[in-house]
């Protein structure tokens, strides 16, 4: 590396702190229009008259269109770029939640979904895509403050949509009022993301089907497949404790807790809000402590938080409880990606692609398994997965980087 190169990555120029701020901006967006639906879950489930079981399978839609689309996203991205991509897949995304909310049955609300996820997979991938070639740029660990904006916008998503309940706004005006505001925050982003051609610098983040078969091949061991499973189900335990807020919260503070509608999506709400600060400190704990040391106590703070609140169920334990798992399972996705991404024997962005599309199972899985423990059962006995996920998380954190020694 030369003596400019170094000073580019330790100190990063005007053209890169610009970036920063716009895949931040990308990220807030991600975040927030998908929360804007969430708390208004029950009140469709409710219009659409659908039981836990339907209501579970139609949720499952939007993680199924994810898993579907995932692997096309580095094709896409090759072809037009992870900026564009980003932008493109926001629009997308925005236009199918709005769909979804205005689907007059639970078929059309669950293809819906099914679109939506499609084009969150693809803006997901794109957006941590160019997130990576900020942080190179930069030099240091940057990717877990970008998740940290995603938490920000489903807090600032979910206070939007708890406030248009309690103006009791129609669910339509209230989702086209925020596709057009977060449309237009990802249209401005762009103009801002760094430049450059991406197939020379974003096929370093991204692969497609056929790379992939060709970097597993290369130099592959059993110790390398056993770690990219063992990383593959923490971030895949994060995904289902993180769902268990996202689409069940709202519903068992209000159907199962009696809380109130205004009150109800304080449960998402805290999850993310807690999640957010969790990955502020994600950064830094981790360059202290490592990866390691912070997956395996977030994981044991999460699942003793949750387990607490559904031992000794109230409204404020569960919002509690929820906020406990939000903090505990902050730094799981984000150090999962990243330590998958730097596997040895694997092509550059191989581990991160693999990650990335086969978390989704715990999104895809989650909602109809808690829905039939919820018909068949409760919904508090359903929610168990989340304190359950987050103690596998804890349980194999032992494959993550551990502390590295001081210089």
């Amino acid at each position: 590396m030369t003596s400019a190169e170094t000073i580019r990555r330790t100190t990063p120029d005007r053209t890169v702190r610009r970036a920063r701020i716009a895949v931040s901006a990308l990220f807030l967006t991600n975040g927030a229009l998908f929360a804007n639906i969430l708390p208004r879950y029950p009140e469709i489930k409710s219009a659409l008259e659908l039981d836990n079981v339907g209501y579970g399978l139609a949720i499952a839609a939007f993680p199924a269109g994810a898993i579907a689309a995932g692997l096309l996203a580095a094709e896409l991205i090759r072809r037009f770029g992870s900026a564009r991509m980003a932008v493109f897949g926001t629009i997308a995304t925005g236009l199918g939640l709005l769909a979804a909310a205005l689907s007059p049955s639970g078929i059309l609300f669950a293809v819906a979904l099914l679109l939506g996820g499609a084009s969150d997979a693809i803006t997901d991938v794109a957006q941590n895509a160019h997130g990576l070639r900020v942080q190179r740029r930069y030099g240091r660990s940057i990717i877990n403050s970008f998740h940290a904006i995603w938490s920000i916008g489903a807090v600032l998503g979910g206070g939007m949509a708890a406030a248009a309940i309690a103006l009791q706004l129609p669910i339509g005006i209230h989702l086209v009022i925020s596709t057009a505001v977060f449309v237009t925050v990802a249209l401005v982003a762009l103009a801002f993301c760094l430049p450059g051609r991406d197939e020379e610098a974003d096929a370093e983040a991204t692969t497609d089907p056929a790379e992939l078969t060709t970097a597993v091949r290369r130099r592959v061991t059993p110790r390398l497949v056993m770690i990219l499973i063992a990383l593959t189900l923490i971030a895949m335990a994060g995904a289902v404790a993180e769902d268990a807020g996202n689409s069940w919260a709202t519903l068992y503070l209000s159907e199962s807790l009696g809380a109130a509608a205004a009150v109800a999506p304080l449960g998402f709400i805290a999850l993310v809000g807690a999640q957010f600060i969790g990955r502020m400190l994600g950064d830094g704990l981790t360059d202290r402590f490592g990866q390691r040391a912070v997956a395996r106590v977030g994981g044991l703070i999460a699942a003793a938080g949750m387990t607490l609140a559904l031992l000794f169920p109230s409204v404020p334990g569960t919002i509690a409880g929820f906020a406990a798992v939000g903090f505990g399972i902050a730094t799981l996705i984000p150090a999962a990606m990243h330590a998958a991404d730097e596997l040895p024997g694997l092509r550059s962005g191989a581990g991160l692609t693999i990650v990335s599309w086969l978390l989704r199972l715990g999104f895809l899985l989650s909602p109809p398994f808690v829905g039939f423990l919820a018909e068949t059962e409760s919904l508090r006995v359903g929610l168990i997965v989340a304190p359950a996920a987050a103690l596998v998380a804890a349980l194999l954190a032992g494959v993550l980087e551990g502390r590295k020694p001081r210089s």
